[in-house]
């Protein structure tokens, strides 16, 4: 991963929105993805912040941002931040307060927080387990989602427990060198990709 520090947020958005389409959807990792893709409701929010005083405040507004609008208009906010939180470790400490931020804003059984990471481990996987792929994006990014969709999502997808072990097949199906072929890395460090 890079520091993302020399990045556009276009380019952090469209090597983001790669991602979500050739792994998420292209992969079938989230069975729910495609629809909201399709229907232009994923909202791609790039912060520049740093510390976490500042990111935490910029939660606060795209979680605010998520919840004046419409399902039908924003489904899903997916909160990128390609120059902080590179380090997994300090990412899950942010992640953390990013929780107790949910409680605090009443939000908690309204919207969960999904963590995505370049870097992303299962606490039962070794770092370089192919199973951790299912979780990596190209940048630190937290997914907000809102409890009723995922509620409505399930009720569409009845067996939602098997999308783990689903996911985790896929991925050893594909392996390391087949990820590496989908493209779906950071922009910098590797040359633009061609879409």
């Amino acid at each position: 991963m890079s520091d993302g520090l020399d990045l556009t947020d276009q380019q952090v958005e469209e090597d983001t929105r790669r991602w979500l389409r050739r792994a998420v959807i292209g992969l079938n990792l989230c069975p729910f993805a495609k629809s909201v893709d399709v229907k232009n409701q994923v909202h791609y929010e790039v912060t520049r912040s740093i510390g976490f005083k500042d990111l935490l405040l910029d939660l606060r507004h795209a979680l605010n941002a998520l919840m004046a609008l419409d399902l039908t208009v924003r489904d899903t906010t997916l909160l990128i931040a390609p120059d902080g939180l590179a380090d997994f470790l300090e990412f899950n400490d942010f992640l953390s307060q990013a929780n107790r931020l949910l409680v605090k804003m009443e939000l908690d059984g309204v919207v969960q927080i999904a963590s995505l990471h370049p870097r992303y481990e299962f606490a039962d996987a070794a770092p370089d387990a192919i199973a951790n792929f299912t979780n990596r994006s190209p940048y630190p990014t937290l997914h907000l989602l809102r409890e009723e969709s995922i509620d409505r999502a399930v009720r569409a997808f009845p067996h939602a427990e098997t999308i783990y072990e689903n996911n985790i097949r896929t991925m050893e199906r594909l392996g390391r060198t087949g990820w590496d072929e989908l493209g779906v890395q950071a922009s910098v460090g590797r040359g633009r990709l061609l879409t």
